[in-house]
C-alpha cells in the first residue's frame, strides 16, 4: 500500500503565521467493516497550548481520480485539551462504500475556553464478552467540585503499526457523576474483523462541565487486566482566536 501525504495549513481570519502543523490528523486509514460499511478513522492531535472545540473533519471521497462524494464528521471528544488527541470515525453505507479507494481530509476547529481537567479514568481492562465482542471496562471518577453531566468514555484502538483500527464511544449509566464519586463504565467494539488486529488502546473521558485527564496507551499487555496511569495537565491559557485548515491527502 502506498501512502502519499500532503500537509497544508491555511490560517483563517485572525490566524497566526506560526500555526503550521499545530493541529494534525494522524494514524488514519479506511476499512470495510463486516457489515459492509466503510469507515475512515483517525486521530486529531492538538499541538496548540489552548483547547479546541467544534472540531470537524471534512472528507472528500474518490474512486480513482474522480470525486464521488464529500462528507464530514466531528471529533468524538468535544473539547481537545492541549497535547491531547481525539479520534473520529466517518461511516459510509450502501453501494458507495464499495466504490471508495482513496480520500482527502480537511479539518476545521475553534479555540475554546479552558475546562478543568477533572474526569479521570482510574482503572481499565480489556476482554471479550460471551459473543466474542471486545469490551473495555473500568472505573471513572469525578475529581471536580460539581456534578459532572453526560459523562462519556471514548476508546481508540490501534494495530501494531499504530494506526487507528476502530473507535467507540459510550455513556456511563446513569450519565452523571457527583463530585468525588466513581462509576463503572463499559465500551463495546462490535466489529470482529477489526478487533482481531488490535494490539493497543487508549481512553478519554469527559463531561459537559469538565475535560478529560490525559490517558496513555497500555502497551503490549493490553489483553490482561491492568491499571491505567493518569496525570493532571496544568495549562496556561492565552486569549486569542485562531483557526487552521489542514489538508491531507491519502492514496491507496
Amino acid at each position: 500500500m502506498l501512502k502519499e501525504y500532503f500537509l497544508l495549513v491555511l490560517p483563517l481570519a485572525f490566524g497566526f503565521s506560526n500555526a503550521w502543523a499545530e493541529v494534525s490528523i494522524d494514524n488514519h486509514q479506511q476499512y470495510l467493516a463486516s457489515d459492509g460499511t466503510l469507515h475512515i478513522v483517525g486521530e486529531i492531535q492538538n499541538h496548540l497550548d489552548v483547547p479546541l472545540n467544534q472540531v470537524y473533519v471534512y472528507i472528500i471521497l474518490y474512486s480513482g481520480n474522480q470525486v464521488i462524494d464529500t462528507r464530514n464528521t466531528n471529533s468524538l471528544v468535544n473539547t481537545i485539551m492541549p497535547g491531547m488527541k481525539s479520534p473520529f470515525d466517518l461511516v459510509i453505507h450502501g453501494q458507495k462504500a464499495k466504490m471508495v479507494d482513496n480520500y482527502s481530509l480537511e479539518i476545521n476547529y475553534k479555540i475554546s475556553e479552558p475546562k478543568n481537567q477533572a474526569i479521570d479514568i482510574t482503572s481499565s481492562k480489556i476482554s471479550r464478552d460471551n459473543f466474542d465482542n471486545l469490551v473495555i471496562t473500568g472505573m471513572v471518577a469525578n475529581r471536580g467540585d460539581h456534578t459532572a453531566n453526560t459523562v462519556s468514555i471514548v476508546a481508540t484502538l490501534y494495530d501494531k503499526e499504530g494506526n487507528v483500527v476502530a473507535v467507540s464511544k459510550s455513556l456511563i449509566e446513569p450519565d452523571y457523576l457527583r463530585s468525588n464519586d466513581e462509576a463503572f463504565f463499559l465500551v463495546s467494539v462490535l466489529d470482529k474483523s477489526q478487533t482481531k488486529i488490535v494490539v493497543d488502546y487508549s481512553l478519554v473521558a469527559e463531561s459537559e462541565e469538565y475535560a478529560a485527564v490525559p490517558e496513555f496507551p497500555l502497551g503490549s499487555g493490553l489483553l490482561l487486566a491492568g491499571s491505567v496511569s493518569s496525570y493532571l495537565l496544568m495549562i496556561r491559557y492565552t486569549s486569542r482566536s485562531i483557526g487552521n485548515l489542514i489538508y491531507e491527502s491519502y492514496t491507496t
